[in-house]
Order: C-alpha cells, then structure tokens, then sequence
C-alpha cells in the first residue's frame, strides 16, 4: 500500500545539526526543479491495494535512483552516500538529518521494478516538455526554406547501444558455461530424488576439454568447430539426465534462478546445434549470455566495436535536452520511429519542428515524403546518384555541426552516467535504469542552463549598464 506524504518538505523545514543548509547547493536546486506532487499521483496509482507494508515516498524512491546513477554507486553504495551527505537526505524527502538508513539496499531494487522506462520517460516529460523553444535555435535554422508556417525549433535524432553488464560472448564459452549450470541442476534434483546413484556427468573431462581449448592463443576454424561438439555432447548428456531426474521429482524443489537458467539453456542448445550443424553463425533471436536471456547482439557498424551486447536506444535531443523514443533490445531499424519522434514533439510543443538533423539512414523516401508534407526539412543529401554539378547546400556544414550535439549526449551518458555498461540484471530494470540515465543529464543541463542565466543577470546586465553610463 502508498500513503502520500503530507505536503513536500520545504527547504526551511529541514533540520540539520550542521547549520542552515546552502541554497545554492545542487542537490536542493534539483529537489526545487522536480514536480514531486504531480510525481506522486501517478506513483499512487500503481498500488490499488489498501493492506501490507506501507511503501517508501516517491521522493526517496526516485531521488535514491538519482543519486545512484549520479555517482556511479552500487545499490549498497547509494545507502552510505544517503547516510554521510545531509543534501542527499534532504533531496529524498527527509525532514530532519539522520544516521539511521531510510530504507535497505534491497529496496533498491524494488523503486526500479516500479519506477519503470515507460513512468520516467513521463517523470522527463512533465519537468522538460514546457521547455518551448525559440524561433532561431542559434544554428542558423531560423528561417529554413519550405518550411511550415507553424513550425518552430530543431529536433535531432539518432540512436545508441548501452551494452550489458556480460562477458564477452563466444559459442564455446556459452556452451561451458551451460554445462556448469546444468551441473548444478543435476546436483540439485538429485538430491531432492533420494536416488542412490547421482548420474554421471563427466564434468572433469568436460572441463579439462575446455581448458585446453581456451589457452590456446590461437585457434583454428577446425579446433574451435572440435570444441563446440564436444560441448554440446556434454549439454546433450546433462539435459538428458535434468529431464530423468525431474520425472522422479517434484521439480518445485528447483530455485526458480534455475528454473530460468534451464529454460534459456534449453534454447540456446537448439541454436548451438542448429549454427553447427548448418554451419552458420547466425540464428534469430541469439542468446548471447544465460544469466540475461534478454540481451541481443547490436551491429553499430563503430570502429572500436562494431558489434555491442544491450539495449539499443533511440533518442531525440530538443534544447540540448534528450527523450527517449524507444528502448529495445533487438537490432530495429531507428529510421522507422522518425514518424512517432516528430509527432512526439508536436505533441510536446504544439508544433512541427523547422528542421530535423539525422544521419543518411533516416533519409528513406516514407520519412522524406512525410516530412514534406508537414514542411519539415530532413536534413541531407538527395536520394539517388549524385548529379554531376553538386548544388550548393547552405546547410551541409551547419546541419554537421549541430549533430555533434547528440553524438555529444550519447557519449556523456556512457562516460558519465552509466550507460557505458549497465549494471541491472533484469530486462525491466535495465530500461529503468537507462530512462534514470538521461533524466539526470537533462536535470544536470537544466542546472547549467539556470546558472547561466543567473550570471547573466547579475554579472552581464550589470556591466552593460555601466559601459553605457
């Protein structure tokens, strides 16, 4: 069950053994840009039941997630951060400073089962979409040819991969790490059977052979084809003795980790055979680690890694501020969601944008002609061959440049807030933690964008008004 909380707490209200807190303070101008209340009547809503333990407010839920992804810190992390910094205490909602934790690392991972990609990407929406843009953006796109009457502003697209927290996947090392788990499942049942005799497994032989093959600093097609077939000869082997042993058992007596882990094993056994048998090396739907039967490979075409394991993401960047088009973990083609992205922003603003700066991929005829129909320039070359006297393109070195913002937004979010490699296990957290991700780098530019004009009113304005005299 929720019970909403008794009015926000004021900046005033807190009581701190340490004296007044600062104003200026990053931590309380965040708590001061969050819409807590409006916040909270959507978190209500997701507990429709009246009885159990009372949840934690939405304010030390969301702003626990925060601080998480701020520092880079573990669940157990977050806890003493929360515990040694008064201005974090105060941005979760507490009302006085306290050494006692408000709430276990283990609730952690409950606020981002709740706190889904789908709430913050309506959390980001309620504190960023008001952000109405101005007619010329500064880029040069203020007066686009052609373009509608009642269009403003500039939206850039593009797309990004936050790679999973997983080891290198190879077919070998799946297949050995498959085996293990079946081992343990083989001991596991076995002892729930009451059976006398534990089947044979052949795990010393199986991982002799595996050791061998792997120190092995350069293997041949030949050797690495001879290694896969032995290893699916012991997956064969313990599958078999996993379904003798769950016909003389109740197969309840099995955690459900493992129940999972048999389930994906039992998958990744008929891809493995059918990759070795056709000899292909690719098959719908890979699974590429056990543990996180949701991750997919994602070919990026990049130079120092043209293949990355997780969550593609595909962002639009509005006013240096980024939402979330879609997060998926198959390998989409992004240029099919330019029409949702741009009635997203008409949706957001109340109008078409002038311009929308994409890469060559976006620029299919459906999204060309779409874009002409709502007078929105896509930015890039013509379809087709090239003519033999290129025309002049006032744009081509503008529209360049202002791109580099969302490659920008990309890479800081992989360098600084995480999204380099993902953390959470679960399919859903993940999400959740990718949407934290981007709702910190717009809070953090909201930031920026406030001491701006701070400096400017009291610095600037100041000075202009001097020279003048």
């Amino acid at each position: 069950m929720y019970r909403k909380d008794n009015g926000q707490i004021s900046f005033g209200e807190f009581l701190s053994p340490f004296g007044k807190l600062d104003e200026s303070n990053r931590w309380v101008k965040k708590a001061a840009v969050i819409p807590w209340d409006r916040i909270e009547e959507k978190y209500a809503a997701l507990f429709e039941s009246n009885t159990g333990n009372v949840a934690k407010p939405v304010r030390m839920a969301l702003g626990a997630l925060m601080i998480r992804q701020e520092f880079g810190l573990s669940d157990e992390g977050t806890v003493q951060m929360v515990l040694e910094n008064v201005y974090t205490q105060y941005f979760i909602g507490m009302h006085e400073f306290t050494t006692k934790a408000p709430f276990s690392a283990t609730s952690m991972v409950y606020f981002r089962k709740r706190l889904t990609a789908e709430i913050m990407a309506e959390i980001n929406e309620m504190i960023f979409a008001p952000e109405k843009q101005e007619e010329d953006d500064g880029d040069g796109h203020g007066g686009d040819p052609g373009a509608g009457e009642g269009n403003e502003g500039t939206m850039i697209v593009d797309a990004t991969c936050a790679p999973a927290d997983i080891t290198y996947p190879t077919d070998v090392g799946l297949l050995n790490d498959a085996r293990e788990k079946l081992e343990r499942i083989v001991d596991i049942l076995h002892r729930g059977s009451g059976a006398q005799r534990k089947p044979r497994t052949y795990r010393r032989n199986a991982r002799r052979d595996y050791l061998r093959f792997i120190k092995r600093r350069k293997k041949s097609g030949k050797q690495i084809s001879k290694a896969i077939k032995k290893q699916l000869g012991y997956v064969r082997r313990d599958l078999g003795h996993v379904d003798g042993l769950l016909e003389q058992t109740n197969a309840s007596i099995l955690p459900a980790r493992y129940t999972g882990y048999l389930a994906t094993i039992r998958k990744l056994y008929e891809q493995q055979e059918y990759m070795y048998r056709t000899k292909t090396h690719q098959v719908d739907d890979r699974i590429v680690s056990i543990s996180q039967p949701h991750v997919r490979p994602i070919v990026r075409g990049k130079q120092n890694a043209p293949v990355e394991f997780g969550a593609k993401v595909s962002i639009s960047l509005v006013n240096g501020y980024s939402f979330i088009d879609k997060i998926g973990w198959d390998n989409y083609s992004e240029a099919g969601l330019l029409p949702q992205a741009i009635e997203r922003y008409r949706r957001r603003f109340g109008y078409y944008p002038k311009a929308v700066l994409a890469d060559k991929l976006y620029r299919n005829r459906d999204n060309l002609r779409y874009c002409k129909d709502r007078g929105i320039r896509l930015s890039g070359p013509r379809l087709g061959r090239p003519p033999a006297n290129i025309p002049f393109d006032p744009y081509e070195h503008s529209d360049n440049a202002a791109r580099n913002a969302v490659e920008g937004k990309c890479g800081e979010g992989k360098t600084g807030y995480g999204l380099g490699r993902v953390m959470a296990r679960l399919q859903q957290t993940a999400e959740s933690v990718i949407a934290i991700a981007f709702l910190c780098m717009n809070l953090n530019r909201r930031l920026r964008v406030l001491l701006r004009y701070f400096f400017f009113a009291c610095v600037y304005e100041p000075f202009l008004f001097l020279c003048a005299c």
